[in-house]
């Protein structure tokens, strides 16, 4: 293991207290606990918003609190769900008594625990909390039958879900109007990722798991979990075609439509690979008559130094795009 760090079990605390020390005009923390991530500009009557979940993929989840995004973060161990003691003490800080929303990848340990915090805060506090979940990774299961729960994993994606949330809770729109926008953006948004090496982390030392030096796998998780094919490492034109084909079909996506096109590092790619992505989707959804509305591009939910990335499309409206056109501040994402 090769990593700038001190001991690997002080990693993720030493990693906070650098966060704070560098962000003091957008970030804070509450309960006198480093991994309860709360907002330094705390609006009175609004909608809180919160999130969580393990770290190892900044900016994910704690890199969107800030103005105009999110309110706060439990932080749990490197790709370990936060405490629902942690989750609880951030919806005690960034409740102003408008209710909170809760918005989280869709994996077991981040739901039983939000769960837990909710059922807390509602029984101690009087908080009314509701819960949106993403769950775009269009690799991890088939599509969801209408009323069922979906059992896809959250990846990517889930940052248009905050982005737009975030703007409507900053409008000042009730709870549920809130978490109708979040749902709104979250069934609208589809993520497929592409993985080239492993990572490590820092309390285990050794890779999760291992790729050949001429291999790709199509569709991996951000923890490590398994893709839909293994095989030799392709050019970028064909890569991007593979992944999006699978992204524009699942929803499905169609001529007319206009999308947000999110291009994400997953640790260890070059931004100037990320950009040969960006004109191939450019050009394939031409083809398809889809418009791009705003492209991001950069890394903004990663897997440590794991080299790959992950394509995500949101298909808009005009509220949609109202929302993910406002502007936002967070240590990590900055919109004018």
């Amino acid at each position: 293991m090769k990593k700038i760090l001190n001991k690997p079990e002080n990693y993720v605390n030493e990693m906070l207290e650098g966060l704070y020390i560098a962000h003091p005009d957008l970030i804070t923390y509450t309960n006198n606990d480093v991994r309860c991530l709360v907002t330094a500009n705390k609006k009175e009557g609004k909608v809180g918003i919160a999130t969580g979940g393990g770290s190892g993929h900044l900016p994910l989840f704690l890199g969107y609190v800030g103005k105009g995004m999110l309110d706060g973060c439990s932080v749990g161990d490197v790709f370990q769900s936060p405490s629902a003691e942690q989750m609880h003490a951030v919806t005690k800080y960034i409740d102003s008594g408008a209710g909170v929303l809760y918005i989280y990848g869709n994996y077991n340990g981040d739901i039983f625990n939000f769960d837990m915090a909710a059922e807390m805060a509602d029984f101690e506090d009087g908080i009314r909390v509701e819960s949106v979940v993403g769950a775009d990774d269009v690799a991890s299961a088939g599509p969801t039958d209408l009323g069922q729960k979906s059992t896809r994993r959250g990846v990517a994606g889930i940052v248009f879900v905050y982005k737009c949330a975030g703007a409507a809770a900053d409008a000042m729109l009730s709870l549920d109007e809130v978490k109708r926008v979040a749902e709104k953006a979250a069934h609208n948004v589809r993520t497929m990722g592409v993985a080239l090496t492993p990572c490590i982390v820092p309390r285990v030392g050794k890779p999760g798991f291992s790729l050949g030096e001429d291999e790709m796998e199509i569709g991996m998780g951000i923890h490590g979990e398994t893709g839909i094919r293994r095989g030799k490492l392709e050019s970028a034109d064909q890569i991007t075609v593979e992944m999006l084909d699978q992204i524009v079909s699942d929803l499905p996506f169609t001529t007319g439509d206009e999308v947000a096109v999110l291009v994400n590092g997953l640790g260890a790619t070059p931004v100037d690979e990320q950009y040969i992505v960006v004109r191939k989707i450019n050009e394939q959804l031409g083809k398809l008559g889809i418009s791009v509305h705003r492209f991001y591009v950069g890394e903004y939910a990663t897997s440590l130094e794991m080299a790959g990335l992950s394509i995500s499309v949101m298909k808009l409206d005009a509220e949609l795009k109202t929302y993910l056109d406002a502007p936002a501040q967070t240590p990590f994402f900055v919109q004018l």
